[in-house]
């Protein structure tokens, strides 16, 4: 079977801007894919997109053209665009259609989430009990994490400190200063181990990607780069997930382990053939976590990976290359399709300062969600 192609990219800025909204800042990024592609609205076939707080995204035909275009929206908490684009994927590779999009955007009020218990099928005292809060959540998991695998606390800091180093890089991100790490290490703590420069914030922007067989691509005549797997999994029996109430005695895998084992699979490599990793990043905690569960490392060995900078640009796997959700924010429904749009910009050659050396042809990217569910994409030049 012939590989599905990203053919056009585009995105909106993250963080903070006035008097656009987030279907706006959507529209914005399907404009700028369209243009990088070289093709116009009515040739798109469909679209799968999702937003979890400016509405759906099929409303978008309005404003981009009434073309009776199928447009599915998505919703799959944190791991939307990821979702969104495995579906896209997956329509092109049914032989259905020949092009199609995946968008996601998102404009989310000032402070934390709030999550509604039964949007997840828990009860009210759940809320009322404050388990709904994530960043509770993921200080307990991280707390225990580093007490099993004997890492230290100033590795969750060296995480925060290279993502804003790298974020003044980028012309996308959010947090364009670097914050050094005594002042990361000495912040307000939020929920222990994890103090407020080590948490992302709830964030805008919008990501699109314009995607097409690898017979429509070579007609378009635009650089292609192939999406070797494209795959979501939800959480296995006996792993410890974000709104779970509790932790079982028999500890079992990770939905990120599971979709990274069949993304690889499906790609038919392994972890020592990507050149470049973007890793869900909310908190500190969740890279360390996930370069562990996505096969790039052992547990416990991310304390020496951060000291001898390996996951640097210029390390030996760089991960998070334009800051990451730390210093780009999270918009929900983008954030999934951000780390695929770094990526395709990365094996492209055009990323500027923040640009990996040594000419890189594979990238990795990796999105975690509630209730526990994962997306892996694995991208070649």
């Amino acid at each position: 079977m012939s590989d599905v192609c990203i053919v056009g990219a585009g995105i909106h800025p993250f963080g903070r801007t006035e008097g656009r909204d987030g279907m706006d800042q959507g529209i914005f990024a399907v404009r700028q894919a369209l243009a990088d592609s070289g093709i116009e609205w009515k040739d798109v076939q469909f679209a799968f997109g999702g937003s979890a707080a400016s509405g759906s995204a099929d409303n978008m035909v309005s404003q981009l053209g009434l073309t009776g275009i199928q447009f599915i929206n998505v919703s799959n908490g944190c791991a939307t665009g990821g979702s969104a684009l495995n579906a896209a994927v997956s329509a092109i590779k049914s032989g259905e259609y020949e092009m199609g999009m995946a968008v996601g955007f998102d404009k989310h009020p000032r402070g934390a989430f709030n999550a509604d218990p039964s949007a997840y099928g828990l009860p009210n005292w759940y809320g009322e009990a404050g388990y709904m809060l994530t960043v509770q959540f993921f200080g307990a998991k991280i707390m225990r994490y580093l007490h099993e695998h004997d890492i230290s606390r100033e590795t969750l800091g060296r995480v925060a400190e290279k993502a804003f180093r790298n974020g003044v890089k980028t012309d996308h991100a959010w947090r364009r200063s670097e914050v050094d790490l005594d002042t990361i290490m000495n912040a307000p703590m939020i929920c222990d181990p994890l103090t407020k420069y080590m948490f992302c914030s709830p964030a805008e922007g919008a990501v699109a990607l314009i995607l097409a067989s690898e017979k429509k691509a070579r007609e378009l005549g635009v650089p292609i780069i192939r999406l070797k797997s494209s795959v979501m999994r939800t959480r296995p029996a006996g792993s410890f997930e974000v709104f779970a109430a509790s932790i079982d005695n028999e500890r079992g895998g990770t939905a990120t382990g599971i979709a990274s084992k069949a993304a690889f699979e499906q790609a038919g490599m392994g972890p020592e053939d990507i050149d470049i990793a973007q890793l869900q990043d909310t908190e500190s905690g969740a890279e360390i976590m996930h370069m562990a569960e996505n096969g790039f490392c052992k547990p416990g060995e991310q304390e020496q990976w951060l000291l001898e900078g390996r996951s640097e640009i210029d390390g030996q796997l760089p991960i998070n290359t334009d800051g990451g959700c730390l210093a780009c924010g999270e918009p929900i429904g983008a954030s999934g399709l951000r780390q695929v749009y770094e990526n395709v910009v990365q094996l492209r050659g055009s990323a500027g300062a923040r640009q990996v050396p040594g000419d890189p042809k594979t990238a990795y990217t990796q999105v975690y969600g509630a209730p526990g569910v994962s997306a892996v994409t694995i991208l070649q030049r």
